[in-house]
């Protein structure tokens, strides 16, 4: 910006506008995406199935802090990653191509969440079959698909 008066009025504005939470929050999730929500329709043909509808589904998760340290550090190998706090959940016959970390987050109120490598929630729950009708939408066919079921052995 120049030093014309219009454009340090706007700069005087803009920085006094930062003060406020609400427009440093407005304008944050703007600039990093977090404020994005993708709209993945009715998740498998129905509203009612475990899992749509979730507020966190299609909007991109904050770099939330684990025991393990940092979310966005244990995705930065581009896959996808389910984020478990069950340990209940199995992502066999995708772990070539999704992360599975059994971890507890203070900050996350859901029981697990299936994210897409651009971090945007892809399903949320605690329901392995559930997750076994979002895992192919999202990457593809199971490598083996023998050892894909609906329930942990």
């Amino acid at each position: 910006m120049g030093t014309d008066p219009g454009a340090t009025a706007l700069r005087e504005l803009f920085t006094k506008l930062m003060d406020f939470e609400e427009v440093n929050r407005y304008v944050t999730e703007m600039i990093t995406a977090v404020g994005v929500r993708y709209d993945f329709g009715e998740v498998g043909g129905s509203a009612s199935q475990e899992g749509d509808g979730h507020e966190l589904l299609g909007r991109r998760l904050r770099d939330v802090q684990l025991k393990q340290g940092r979310l966005y550090e244990l995705m930065h190998a581009g896959r996808g990653l389910l984020l478990d706090r069950t340990g209940r959940l199995s992502v066999a016959g995708w772990a070539d191509r999704v992360d599975h970390v059994v971890d507890v987050s203070e900050e996350l109120d859901v029981p697990a969440v299936l994210l897409r490598p651009d971090g945007h929630v892809a399903w949320a729950g605690d329901d392995q079959a559930g997750l076994l009708g979002q895992l192919p939408r999202w990457f593809g066919a199971p490598a083996d698909r023998a050892r894909v079921s609906p329930t942990l052995e």
